[in-house]
């Protein structure tokens, strides 16, 4: 298992996670499958996977709920399962701090890519969880980038609000990396689901929004502009 991507992969429907976690396997990964949202806390604790794929509706503690405990503990990367693409629980695990999320029923082949994608955005490497600094992408170039009171550290990957450490999780140092690179510019969604989710086909923006605006409560939120019907940018 240590040579092995490991996913935590919590579903109670015995079907579907049997089948998914067989599917799981056969392209290579190491698989701790949970019932429900406590064991699945247990597991997450006990076994630090590289990635954790959680259904919305589990017993004894939901996804949603079970991804804000993840967390609060680590930045390990978060998908979401919700059977329906329109529900409220598509952005309630967002806002809870996911990274994405795959709408059931899903094909394997689709799962397995998501899961790469968001593998690929952490610069994963086999073997447990990472701290923001490894797991977020260098910007182009290095250096101190310094935006009011905003510092941002690209070679360190940090950041500062008037001089207070700011806690972000990869997704969303990626973001501001990419906001940082052209202050000033707008950057519609389209392009930001592509050059921060690795989405080289259409994705749905509420991904992009809901962390802009996990971001903007972070570093402040008059630092990116919303500009209606195009994207957002930094202010300069």
């Amino acid at each position: 298992m240590a040579d092995q991507t490991h996913v935590l992969f919590v579903e109670d429907d015995d079907v579907i996670r049997e089948a998914t976690q067989l599917a799981l396997e056969r392209d290579g990964f190491a698989v701790t499958a949970m019932p429900d949202g406590l064991s699945g806390l247990e597991a997450f604790r006990a076994n630090r996977p590289d990635i954790a794929l959680l259904d919305v509706m589990v017993p004894g503690l939901d996804g949603v709920s079970l991804c804000r405990r993840i967390r609060d503990e680590s930045t390990v990367p978060v998908i979401m399962l919700s059977a329906r693409a329109d529900s409220i629980d598509v952005v309630l695990g967002l806002e809870a701090g996911a990274d994405d999320y795959v709408t059931k029923p899903f094909d394997g082949a689709v799962l397995v890519a998501r899961i790469r994608a968001v593998l690929r955005r952490f610069g994963h490497a086999s073997g447990g969880d990472r701290t923001t600094e490894e797991a977020a992408a260098p910007a182009a170039g290095g250096g101190l980038l310094t935006f009011g009171e905003l510092e941002i550290d690209t070679e360190g990957m940090e950041v500062r609000k008037a001089g207070e450490h700011v806690a972000l999780t990869p997704t969303e140092m990626r973001l501001l990396l990419e906001f940082s690179s052209a202050p000033g510019t707008v950057l519609s969604r389209d392009k930001l689901l592509e050059r921060v989710w690795d989405y080289g086909w259409g994705g749905d923006t509420r991904v992009v929004d809901v962390h802009v605006q996990r971001l903007r409560t972070k570093i402040g939120q008059d630092r990116i502009e919303t500009v209606r019907g195009f994207g957002y940018k930094l202010k300069a």
